[in-house]
């Protein structure tokens, strides 16, 4: 849903003849972003997608809740095995 809020925004900007809706200071914050470290970067998108508040995106927001909840409760059953967050946080910095 998300995806599909953000294309209406751009395509409604250029249909009204705005395209080059990227002010300077807009590129400089995301040339900024695009340096940082990829988890960084996530935690970035998911508070920029946030600020939007989009009550239609509730539902999505609950099944991840309820898919992470059951994720811990496996995991706490001894069903599931993880690694440490620093293995995991290599991982992605590697990319």
């Amino acid at each position: 849903m998300r995806s599909c809020l953000l294309s209406a925004i751009l395509e409604q900007n250029q249909n009204n003849g705005e395209v080059d809706y990227m002010t300077a200071t807009t590129e400089k914050a995301l040339n900024d972003a695009l340096s940082l470290p990829p988890i960084e970067r996530a935690e970035l998108i998911q508070r920029l997608l946030q600020s939007f508040n989009v009550s239609e995106d509730n539902h999505i927001d609950t099944g991840w809740t309820e898919k992470v909840e059951s994720k811990i409760e496996a995991y706490d059953k001894g069903l599931l095995t993880a690694s440490p967050a620093e293995d995991v946080l290599t991982r992605i910095n590697r990319r």
